[in-house]
């Protein structure tokens, strides 16, 4: 039997994937600020997104320490961005002591990472002002595109990879 056309446009079809829009996230302990990367690993933009960063999901007791009073130990340092995405300066509210922080972001573009900086700060060890990424391991981040949210969880080197749905954009 001869192969026909349409035969390799059933071929092809099966063989095809939607595009995705991977997110990953690290943590880098720094002193006096720590920082996080947000980077868009697919190949195409994401579209309007919510990302949520839950730090209270790690076992070693973190929050963010935003003042210099309240629940945060010795220094102290509020968000600000480092790479802000276009189109928007918003800064989210993140209280001292709190465990998540919420970004409202217009898009994630591929390989164009958004780095933030605060302080984060555990509260089970005897060096609270040093958070290693094996003490974020278990602490989780989502993305919400549209109504679909997509997990990911920090592994011990700091790293959370959240693997999402095709592309919205």
């Amino acid at each position: 039997m001869r192969p026909t056309f349409l035969s390799f446009v059933c071929v092809a079809a099966l063989g095809a994937t939607a595009a995705t829009a991977d997110v990953t996230v690290t943590f880098r302990d720094g002193a006096p600020k720590d920082r996080f990367t947000i980077t868009q690993t697919g190949a195409c933009a994401t579209g309007p997104v919510v990302l949520k960063i839950d730090v209270g999901t790690a076992p070693t007791g973190l929050i963010f320490d935003t003042t210099d009073t309240g629940a945060g130990v010795d220094v102290f340092q509020p968000f600000e961005w480092v790479s802000a995405p276009s189109n928007t300066a918003t800064v989210p509210q993140v209280g001292d002591g709190d465990t998540t922080l919420e970004l409202s972001l217009p898009d994630l573009k591929p390989d164009v990472p958004l780095v933030f900086t605060i302080d984060l700060d555990d509260t089970t060890s005897t060096r609270q002002i040093t958070v290693s990424g094996s003490e974020i391991a278990g602490a989780q981040v989502s993305l919400m595109v549209g109504t679909v949210t997509s997990t990911g969880i920090f592994d011990a080197k700091g790293k959370a990879v959240i693997a999402t749905s095709a592309c919205r954009s």
